[in-house]
Order: C-alpha cells, then structure tokens, then sequence
C-alpha cells in the first residue's frame, strides 16, 4: 500500500524545486510525492498561501521549508516509515 507525501507549492516558486530535490533524494519505496498547487484552491491558498514550500503526511504532521533531508526522514519515520539512514 502506498502512503502519500503532499508537496504543497506554487508555479514559478524557486524554494518548491528546492524542495522537491529534496524530496525526490529521499523518498522511500512504498512512498508517493503528490503535489498540490495551493493557488488552485481559495482554502490551500489561504492556509499555505506565504509558507510554501510545506510538506505532509497524508494524515499525519507536516514541515515547513527550509528542510533537510535528516528532518524530511525524520517526519516520514514518524508516520511510520522505515526509511533508514539519519541526518
């Protein structure tokens, strides 16, 4: 079964790439990335509008950028995940 990882960013948003590489570097078999771009919905935009990038678990915690690969495991061990590897 595979768990979702939400990236909630914006077009043309430098930091989201940034983001998104470090996502990318460290997302475990079992684990989808899917993207949510905030300026499509009134209530995504209203709430992550000014913090993207943000990160979350589909039914658990979430982090805002800057974030590292370590915390990025970090949140992902804490939904239960067995990425492995600290940092």
């Amino acid at each position: 079964m595979s768990r979702n990882l939400i990236l909630y960013s914006g077009a043309g948003c430098h930091l989201c790439d940034q983001a998104r590489d470090v996502v990318h570097a460290v997302l475990p078999p079992g684990w989808t990335l899917r993207e949510v771009d905030v300026r499509a919905d009134a209530a995504l935009s209203e709430r992550y509008g000014l913090r993207i990038p943000v990160v979350a678990v589909e039914g658990g915690g979430e982090k805002g950028w800057p974030f590292t690969a370590g915390q990025l495991r970090r949140l992902l061990g804490s939904a239960g995940d067995t990425a492995g590897g600290t940092g």
